[in-house]
């Protein structure tokens, strides 16, 4: 197998594989074997296909999925704000605020 098919270990991926690590140790002293079986598949999976370049991946999806969301809320309240209503103007800056909040701590998570 060629290097570049080859999955990159990171931080990310070393954390969530000692998660899961921990996991089925937690499973096997408590005798769960269907859990056990469950968690070394997943296990399995995280070596296989856990990289750094995917994981930065999913999270740039994730931060440009909150953007529309943020955009979305901006255009609503605009909308409130053309009408003149002040409890949908109240109520989407609440939620415009929300979605803010939620973009920021995404970006600061890398």
């Amino acid at each position: 197998m060629g290097a570049i098919a080859q999955p990159i270990t990171s931080e990310s991926c070393n954390a969530k594989r000692e998660a899961i690590e921990r996991d089925i140790d937690a499973a096997k002293a408590k005798g769960q074997a269907q859990r056990v079986r469950g968690l070394e598949r997943a296990l399995s999976a995280n070596q296989r296909n856990c990289s750094e370049e995917r994981l930065q991946a999913e999270h740039r999806k994730r931060v440009q999925a909150q953007e529309r969301k943020v955009a979305e809320r901006q255009r609503e309240l605009a909308q409130a704000k053309e009408k003149g209503r002040a409890d949908k103007i109240a109520q989407r800056e609440a939620k415009l605020r929300e979605e803010e909040a939620e973009l920021e701590r995404l970006k600061a998570a890398r």
